[in-house]
């Protein structure tokens, strides 16, 4: 942007009357969040199950690769219009268009989660699956004991891709007419309020970063350090240093 398009935006972040009412800015975070953490669920209920069971068992992997493209080449608002005049007659008000938004929303979330839970476990070292089963593992608690916990990067990362392709999305939900950041963007727009619509952008923008890099801390935080290599990086560090240092020669004799 140039100088004064961000002198726009600025003055519009700037003006208290944006930031109260129904139509302020926390009101259209909340909502936006809303939106997020609700199709998030939903995805993580239906995918993280199925993908599980699929990498577990090695069945339907076919279907894994075709399901996950398919609801890729979805397009967003097409789908979304389609779902608002068939929902729309048979529920009241609000929920014609806040179920078609959270449909098009969870199916946009539920490709990554899935192939990522699916990839993970089948990624896992069989010789660990191996060595459980062999200590007389049973089925399912080889998948909570060993497959899950070493799946936990892969499904994380899937998940942080669903997250933002989420935020990103939710806005399509200004588009028929309901709340959300996405308001600024289309109120912008009709009219022609550039620092409206940047300033929208920005926001959705910087709650992208924010859970970005909230996950990443996540996962470190939660993941074995043994799979990341963490211990080994430190340890590596901890001998090296006195590898490191240069032995001074005694002076010769005279």
């Amino acid at each position: 942007m140039d100088p004064e398009s961000d002198y726009i935006m600025i003055s519009f972040l700037l003006d208290g009357s944006h930031w109260t009412g129904p139509d302020g800015i926390p009101t259209l975070l909340v909502q936006h969040l809303m939106y997020t953490f609700a199709a998030l669920a939903v995805a993580a209920v239906i995918a993280i199950p199925l993908g599980l069971y699929i990498g577990h068992t090695g069945r339907g992997s076919v279907v894994v690769a075709g399901l996950a493209n398919s609801l890729r080449a979805l397009p967003t608002i097409g789908l979304l219009i389609l779902l608002v005049l068939i929902i729309a007659p048979s529920f009241p008000n609000k929920l014609a268009y806040l179920i078609p938004s959270l449909i098009v929303l969870v199916l946009l979330a539920i490709p990554p989660i899935l192939t990522n839970t699916y990839a993970g476990v089948r990624a896992v070292d069989q010789s660990a699956v191996d060595a459980a089963r062999g200590m007389g593992f049973r089925s399912m608690r080889i998948l909570t004991e060993v497959e899950i916990p070493c799946a936990l990067p892969l499904m994380l990362s899937g998940i942080r891709s669903a997250v933002l392709q989420i935020v990103s999305t939710a806005t399509v939900a200004a588009y028929i007419s309901l709340g959300g950041l996405g308001r600024l963007l289309i109120d912008g727009k009709a009219q022609s309020d550039y620092g409206q619509m940047a300033a929208g952008a920005v926001l959705v923008s910087l709650i992208a970063l924010v859970f970005d890099l909230g996950i990443g801390a996540l996962t470190a935080r939660v993941v074995s350090p043994g799979l990341t290599r963490r211990d080994r990086k430190k340890k590596t560090e901890k001998t090296a240093a006195p590898s490191q240092r240069t032995a001074v020669p005694e002076p010769a004799p005279i």
